[in-house]
């Protein structure tokens, strides 16, 4: 008859010290998250600079250039945004749970966010940034090179089919988990 062996008392609590390092070590990304929030705060500043500037000159600009300044607000928000969903969405996913169930302000998309949805949605706020630019270069082409604007449209469209590939990578990843 064989004996039955159990862990000692010392394995147990190595391995239980271990398992407490390799999950705590989450809280390591939190400088990381409250350092976004610090960029944030700097984007908030350059778009009350940019504000500043548009109303101050609004009376001498020409209407190209009310549009291109209105759009670099626009990409200011759509940034932030992005640091948003990758500060809210990636601390709820990899550090900690936020428990806003039942509040008003929680966004939709959080109640159930995972690494893959998060992806796609920041590949979606990037072409949508990297389509802000592009119509920025759009709007300035006469001041530009072919060259740049080709590079321009190169580097959106790669966005845009990787998003597609990222996307289609998480359908079929949800498929294969429903099987």
């Amino acid at each position: 008859m064989q004996e039955h062996k159990t862990p000692s008392s010392i394995e147990y609590k190595q391995k239980n010290l271990m398992t407490n390092i390799l999950f705590g070590s989450r809280w390591l990304q939190l400088p990381l998250y409250l350092g976004l929030i610090v960029a944030q705060a700097v984007y908030v500043y350059f778009f009350g600079l940019e504000l500043v500037h548009l109303v101050g000159k609004a009376a001498h600009l020409i209407e190209a250039d009310i549009m291109l300044i209105v759009l670099g607000l626009i990409d200011v928000v759509m940034i932030s945004n992005l640091l948003i969903m990758v500060i809210v969405g990636g601390y709820e996913t990899f550090v900690s749970r936020l428990n806003l169930a039942g509040h008003p302000d929680e966004p939709d998309w959080l109640s159930h966010v995972n690494a893959n949805l998060l992806k796609v949605k920041l590949a979606t706020a990037i072409i949508g940034i990297s389509s802000i630019h592009l119509l920025k270069t759009f709007i300035n082409a006469e001041n530009l090179s072919n060259k740049v604007l080709i590079a321009q449209t190169v580097i959106h469209m790669t966005f845009v089919f990787s998003a597609i590939a990222i996307a289609y990578i998480d359908k079929l990843m949800r498929v294969e988990n429903k099987h």
